[in-house]
């Protein structure tokens, strides 16, 4: 298990049964569908097991000021980040605002491997470019906006069949966050988390934890799908540990990689896109050995009113006091 996090933030003026076999491209469609776009008024933290952090502020241009740090306490070594804080938007038309909101954008994204590190450093190497190339040229940096859930389910798709022909087994859950401005959109597999620590204290999740143990409709799916779902048998017929899928006996539903267990695991991600006040906010992202030990709000709570690179030691400090409340 490993412990990493990381803290961002924006600041504005205020300083701070069947059997058959379901299709990928039918899930895809589903999930597109169901695409979450909320608007919320806070300061935004992301974190993860592994995790990235950072603050964002808005100067007297209005410009989205980011501040990031990022904590790690890792005992296998497969867990990875990637931080970028100057990626260039693709060209876009004349009617977008450069203004306010100059043309580049930052990348936060925690990955936290198992059986292995390979799945884990190729989609750190290959996401970002999978998703700007599944995004239309020319667009305004409003259409862009609307275009970034759908780029990000295809580019994750893309990333996992690609290091599938690979033949390697591992596999990697990957929680990956845009920030455009004052925009967020953030698209995750596996059981890492990112939370939004919003302006007066309000805490809300922006992902889905694709772990068979708790979440009921993946079980469905999987065994809608033809998988089984079931725990560890040890001599005896006991069972033991968490709900696995099978074959393969991976815990989660959702993932980059893992070739061996079949697809029953997919990588279509769950996506969801906020928008922020200038007041900013903070956001958390941490793989499941920060959350394993801390709720969200515990998480949150640690580190209000830290710097960004201080906070995410913290939330990886606390972690270690106990499991969450």
């Amino acid at each position: 298990m490993s412990s990493s996090s990381s803290a961002a933030e924006q600041h504005g003026h205020h300083a701070v049964g069947g059997r058959e076999l379901v299709p990928l491209a039918a899930l895809i469609k589903e999930e597109s569908r169901t695409e979450r776009h909320a608007v919320t008024r806070s300061r935004i933290c992301a974190r993860e097991d592994g995790g990235v952090g950072g603050e964002v502020g808005e100067a007297e241009t209005r410009r989205p000021l980011l501040r990031y740090g990022c904590a790690a306490q890792s005992k296998k070594g497969e867990d990875f980040f990637l931080l970028r804080t100057d990626c260039a938007r693709p060209s876009t038309s004349s009617s977008s605002s450069t203004t306010s909101h100059p043309p580049t954008f930052a990348v936060f994204a925690v990955l936290d491997g198992h059986n292995g590190d390979a799945a884990a450093i190729y989609t750190r190497d290959n996401l970002l470019n999978h998703v700007l190339s599944a995004m239309p040229q020319g667009l305004s940096r409003e259409e862009w906006l609307h275009s970034l859930p759908r780029a990000l389910v295809a580019g994750f798709v893309k990333t996992d069949k690609e290091f599938q022909t690979k033949g390697q087994t591992s596999g990697t859950t990957a929680t990956f966050a845009i920030i455009d401005g004052w925009t967020i959109t953030v698209a995750s597999v596996g059981d890492s988390r990112c939370i939004l620590d919003a302006q007066g204290g309000a805490v809300s999740l922006l992902t889905v934890d694709h772990r068979l143990e708790e979440n009921v409709e993946e079980r469905e799916r999987v065994t809608a799908s033809g998988g089984e779902v079931g725990r560890l048998s040890v001599v005896g017929g006991a069972e033991i540990g968490p709900l696995r899928c099978w074959p393969g006996g991976l815990c989660l539903s959702r993932s980059i990689g893992d070739i061996d267990v079949g697809e029953f695991i997919v990588p279509v991600p769950y996506v969801k896109q906020v928008k922020l006040s200038n007041t900013g906010g903070r956001l958390i992202i941490a793989s499941d050995g920060i959350w394993d030990a801390l709720s969200s709000d515990a998480a949150a709570k640690c580190c209000r009113g830290l710097p960004a690179e201080l906070a995410a030691k913290q939330v990886v400090k606390e972690k270690s006091k106990g499991p969450a409340q």
